[in-house]
């Protein structure tokens, strides 16, 4: 891979050509057909010199040193801060997408930050953070630059998070995961209707990478559902998606009902009550999924840590802030040894509910 650190563009190679000349992308479904000097649907790849490249390599949309519970991961080592950075762009088209003014910049001003993978895993190592996190918009489109900042960080004993919506070609995947050691996959629904509709992309090839993800990785996985009323939040849907996870992951996957508030271009829908999470929580424990949670919310009994086995509260949480801590021995249950899934240290890290800008040309 050749890169350019003036300009930020590297070569890539999950790409092929196509008889008429045109260049298909290959990192994701949607398998774009590029002209020269055309960009994908993400934006930040790009056929440039008869090759698709990424032009995005090395730049940030924003530095933020967060809890881990907001990636969200309640079983990563709980308590923990991360650092936490996103680019531009994204290879989705979420009508309610959260964080639009950076998934859906079109703008490479937008990208005001530089920082070189060492430079990330040495600030992360001096700022205290157990794990560095690619987030904001969807790791995957900056493909390169992610496992770049992954190894860099591995050689620095910093762990990677993705937090993705696991959007992803099959060869891709096996390159991008094996360099991450947590994921929290946006499962957006259970249904093509809402992934064509609403995302403009497609179910399966989700599902796909899901169970790659668990079966073939050693990626500590966690899964998010932001719920939005009248669209994805049904008793039918909730109850297949929770059954699916439980038939092909396990009952030990982690899931997280978030809620949605209106935004980007689904400003029509109301935001998510409460008792829709709490409903979406008790589907999932009925049909056998051992660990769910509410999110965005005040709710501390479904966003804190039960043991299955005994019930005693393990990790109890309220938002972002950890408070009765009832594990010993990285994980084991004080009451009746149970060992709970994911990973753990002996005591709770107390980074709390802060949020903290960071501007890495300060370093």
């Amino acid at each position: 891979m050749s890169t350019s650190a003036n300009t930020g563009v590297v070569s890539t190679r999950y790409w092929h050509r196509l008889d008429d000349g045109r260049l298909q992308c290959d990192l994701c479904p949607r398998h774009c057909h590029l002209r020269e000097g055309q960009r994908g649907l993400c934006y930040v790849r790009q056929r440039l010199d008869d090759e698709i490249k990424l032009v995005s390599y090395g730049r940030s949309s924003g530095f933020c040193i967060d809890p881990i519970e907001k990636k969200p991961l309640n079983h990563f080592y709980p308590g923990s801060a991360v650092l936490s950075f996103g680019t531009a762009g994204c290879n989705l088209a979420c009508k309610f997408c959260q964080n639009w003014d950076m998934s859906k910049s079109r703008e490479m001003d937008t990208l005001a930050d530089a920082a070189s993978p060492a430079k990330l895993a040495r600030v992360a190592r001096q700022e205290n953070c157990l794990s560095v996190a690619f987030t904001y918009n969807d790791p995957i489109i900056f493909h390169e630059y992610a496992i770049d900042v992954a190894a860099a960080c591995r050689e620095a004993g910093i762990f990677t998070v993705a937090v993705t919506a696991a959007y992803i070609d099959p060869e891709p995947r096996v390159e991008f995961f094996a360099a991450m050691d947590a994921a929290n996959v946006d499962l957006k629904a259970f249904s093509e209707r809402f992934y064509r509709k609403i995302c403009g992309g497609a179910l399966a090839p989700v599902l796909e990478t899901i169970e790659y993800i668990h079966r073939e990785t050693d990626v500590w996985l966690e899964l998010t559902t932001l719920l939005i009323p009248g669209e994805n939040d049904s008793d039918a849907e909730l109850h297949e998606m929770t059954q699916w996870v439980v038939e092909r992951l396990g009952p030990d996957v982690p899931m997280h009902f978030t809620a949605f508030h209106p935004d980007w271009k689904m400003r029509d829908k109301p935001p998510t009550p409460g008792a829709t999470l709490t409903r979406a929580r008790n589907i999932a424990r009925a049909n056998g999924v051992r660990f769910a949670y509410t999110g965005n919310v005040h709710d501390s009994d479904g966003s804190s840590t039960w043991c299955p086995q005994c019930g005693a509260l393990l990790i109890e949480r309220d938002w972002y802030r950890l408070g009765r801590w009832h594990l010993q021995s990285a994980g084991h249950c004080v009451d009746c040894g149970y060992a709970l899934p994911g990973r753990y240290l002996d005591q709770p890290g107390h980074f709390g509910p802060r949020r903290i800008p960071l501007q890495l040309n300060r370093y």
